[in-house]
């Protein structure tokens, strides 16, 4: 008897959970499942986030929360929210060893009576959240790192404090038109779609390259003025003046939706340094360090404007850093641009 069309699709339905027992069985055998738990802590919280993404043209949480977060930036009530369900989905696992948090000042640890683990997790718990009133794409993003203190006690400092290089795993979730996961533990980056009527994460996305060449750039154009001249002249480029092959320019203001778009077709994004923001505004941990892990296993490139993001050392838990990400050509190109123009 032949399959009907309904066996046939589900044989080719692939879960979240099962892809990363898979990729665990294949490239690390000899693995705990802690990370793959991990991993699957930060999809539960996605979800629970992405429920409330959805209902917030409906319900009371819109606006500000009438704080302001270590950023000196406005908290947002969804923005509160998020960061409190990252919260609780990984401090009491036993997984992890210090969770650190956009918008917290200080490391968060594990609450006491609660064992500790071998993992530090960073997150940006809704990135692009000031458009959130305005019904625009926004993300969580994070990052896993191995801790290197000793033993099973607290986390320490620099536990989180760690290159980009080192992380195991990041990834970002993209709640949009769909919602969507993306992650690599550098076995490749693969793309899961949301669907609500299973209430799962099913892969759609195997194996996600990034073209070398792109045919976008995205940049915040209102802040030309305050660039440095070098920077001024890669944009122009890319708008196809001084000789630049012309790209069009898409920007969206949310640096994960911005970030989904150039991955999926071919871009680079840049947020450069300006005379208002000397060291850059994204910050190196949470935003800059994991999506540079991800595009690089995407075949992609992210550089400060002089070196590869991933080999920068941070020094504090809250760095800045000037970002350029995407197309590997075009950001080697626009590193190249700036180091001839300094």
């Amino acid at each position: 008897m032949r399959p009907s069309l309904s066996q046939i699709a589900l044989s080719r339905v692939i879960t979240i959970e099962q892809f990363i027992i898979e990729q665990e069985r294949r490239f690390a055998p000899e693995a705990t499942g802690e990370l793959s738990n991990l991993l699957y802590d930060i999809g539960l919280a996605a979800k629970i986030i992405n429920s409330h993404v959805r209902m917030a043209g409906l319900a009371d949480i819109l606006g500000a929360a009438g704080g302001v977060n270590v950023q000196g930036e406005v908290v947002q009530k969804l923005d509160e929210f998020a960061n409190e369900t990252m919260k609780h989905a990984l401090l009491r696992t036993g997984r992890t060893c210090l969770l650190a948090s956009e918008e917290d000042e200080q490391p968060i640890p594990i609450p006491e009576g609660y064992p500790t683990g071998k993992y530090t997790v960073l997150y940006d718990p809704l990135d692009g959240s000031s458009n959130i009133d305005v019904n625009v794409s926004i993300g969580t993003i994070f990052s896993i790192h191995k801790r290197l203190s000793p033993g099973k006690g607290p986390g320490e400092l620099r536990d989180c404090l760690q290159p980009g290089r080192t992380q195991v795993a990041a990834g970002y979730v993209l709640y949009g038109s769909s919602t969507m996961l993306v992650y690599t533990t550098g076995q490749g980056v693969h793309g899961f779609t949301f669907d609500p009527s299973i209430g799962e994460f099913l892969l759609s996305h195997p194996n996600i390259t990034t073209p070398p060449v792109g045919k976008y750039y995205s940049v915040n154009e209102s802040n030309f003025p305050r660039w440095t001249l070098p920077v001024q002249g890669v944009v122009r480029r890319w708008k196809g003046a001084d000789g630049g092959e012309a790209k069009n320019c898409r920007y969206i203001g949310s640096l994960v939706a911005d970030f989904h778009r150039n991955l999926m077709v071919g871009g680079v994004f840049a947020y450069p340094a300006d005379v208002n923001n000397t060291q850059g505004k994204l910050r190196l941990l949470y935003e800059c360090a994991p999506l540079a892990f991800l595009c690089e296993h995407a075949g992609g490139y992210a550089s400060d404007g002089q070196r590869c993001i991933l080999d920068v050392q941070p020094s504090k838990l809250h760095q800045r850093s000037p970002l350029f990400i995407g197309s590997r050509d075009d950001v080697r190109a626009a590193e190249l641009a700036l180091a001839a123009g300094a």
